[in-house]
């Protein structure tokens, strides 16, 4: 995130449509007194504050620490994180309204607390201590990856017909004992086996992830013997946790091609992809938050920007360093759906456990079907997502007319994300995904 957000970073943190409506009134400066603005310096991160007049005869009293991710404070009773009056103030304070100056002493203590717990979760860190605790922790995993690869085989043993008729309480019985065991990421693809029973290709769509996940457990058990970058795909996978390399992040001018967002077990997940005009990279911007909050997301569809990222190991996901500048984009550059199909396959071969990629389709239309397709230049076509089949929208913005879609290429077909039409005009899709196997990238 750059230090001078956009209006569009903080409508970003919305939890919601009403929120923001709400917000925008809120913004008027009529209502706002003591408003300031600390600059990063240094390790501090920035900062800002103010007093918005309610209907009450106190004035509610509002912090942020524009940190990563943002911390917030508002003396408001509302449950929601950021509340109307916070994203108000980062609406004024986006757009220069707010002045810099010296924080009052209430918000110089709530900084400092901050500040402090930071620099206690930091000197907590010894490196030979964290070590054992990770050592430890992969044993703890793949002794419940070993009981889960004895529990895929029961099931098949069973029959599918079982796993559909008495799954839930199967999967809930798994998926415990794969929490206890520190895999909370397996856990949660299992539970959400249960929700395949209602597809139409049900005993595949089951048996395949079955496949999966005892191709997963038995490279887990064998991952002293991989390569490095198989190695951490593998440990990724499992639910280990990992972070971005920050020593030697990549700059290039990223073109952010669409945004999803999806499940997660109890918090909502959203990805954000990315690719290189230069490097060729592609990225994906990975971040959650509990129900009712809006993830974070440093970047928007329909942008190029020139940006520092840190990748994860062995992974696509990284991690925003620092955005140095941002515009609007023209279309990105575009393949066939055979050129699609072969990106998809390379990032496959990488991560067997891929569940949806990046491609941009180039002189493309929607063609009805069923489900329907959307088809190149050379007639050859991708079917979309079931549940993404009728795409009306997208039909819309092309108007009959040959566009760039930008969309997530799944196993099951392609969920469009984001369209620019003939004219270079760009277009939002739908990027909620339904509750099924869709929280790794």
């Amino acid at each position: 995130m750059s230090t001078r957000w956009t209006t569009d970073d903080v409508w970003a943190l919305a939890p919601d449509p009403s929120s923001r409506k709400a917000a925008v009134k809120t913004a008027a400066p009529a209502q706002w007194s003591g408003a300031g603005h600390r600059p990063a310096d240094g390790a501090a991160a920035p900062a800002v504050w103010g007093d918005c007049a309610g209907s009450g005869k106190t004035p509610y009293r509002v912090m942020a620490e524009l940190s990563t991710p943002p911390a917030y404070r508002c003396s408001c009773p509302s449950r929601k994180t950021p509340c109307k009056h916070a994203l108000a103030l980062l609406h004024l304070w986006a757009e220069g309204g707010v002045e810099p100056g010296e924080p009052p002493e209430h918000v110089a203590e709530w900084l400092t607390r901050r500040a402090a717990a930071h620099k206690r979760t930091a000197a907590s860190a010894d490196p030979a201590a964290a070590a054992r605790r990770a050592e430890q922790r992969e044993e703890r995993v793949a002794a419940g990856l070993a009981e889960l690869d004895l529990w895929l085989r029961d099931q098949v043993e069973a029959g599918l017909a079982a796993a559909r008729d008495d799954g839930y309480r199967r999967l809930d019985s798994m998926a415990a004992r794969l929490v206890d065991a520190q895999a909370g990421r397996l856990a949660d693809r299992v539970r959400d086996l249960s929700r395949l029973g209602t597809a139409r290709d049900w005993p595949d769509r089951i048996l395949g992830e079955y496949a999966l996940l005892h191709l997963l457990a038995g490279a887990y058990q064998r991952r002293g013997d991989l390569p490095a970058d198989l190695r951490a795909t593998v440990l990724s996978r499992a639910g280990l946790p990992a972070s971005a390399d920050e020593s030697a992040p990549v700059r290039d001018t990223w073109h952010v091609l669409g945004l999803c967002d999806f499940p997660a077990g109890q918090v909502r997940g959203r990805r954000v992809w990315l690719r290189g005009a230069v490097s060729g990279r592609t990225a994906a911007l990975v971040s959650f938050a509990p129900s009712g909050q809006t993830p974070h997301t440093p970047v928007h569809p329909g942008t190029a920007v020139d940006a520092d990222l840190a990748f994860y190991p062995a992974e696509w996901r990284a991690d925003v360093v620092a955005v140095h500048a941002r515009r609007p984009a023209d279309p990105p550059v575009g393949a066939s759906a055979d050129a699609a199909l072969r990106s998809y396959s390379d990032a496959l071969a990488a991560d067997p456990w891929l569940e949806a990629w990046p491609v941009v389709l180039a002189d493309a239309v929607p063609v009805r079907a069923d489900p329907w397709l959307v088809a190149d230049s050379a007639g050859r076509a991708l079917p979309l997502l079931p549940e993404c089949s009728p795409c009306w929208p997208l039909a819309a913005v092309c108007g009959g007319s040959p566009a760039t879609i930008a969309g997530e290429w799944t196993p099951q077909g392609l969920r469009p994300l984001a369209v620019w039409d003939s004219a270079g005009r760009f277009a939002a899709l739908d990027r909620s995904v339904p509750a099924r196997l869709s929280a790794d990238v």
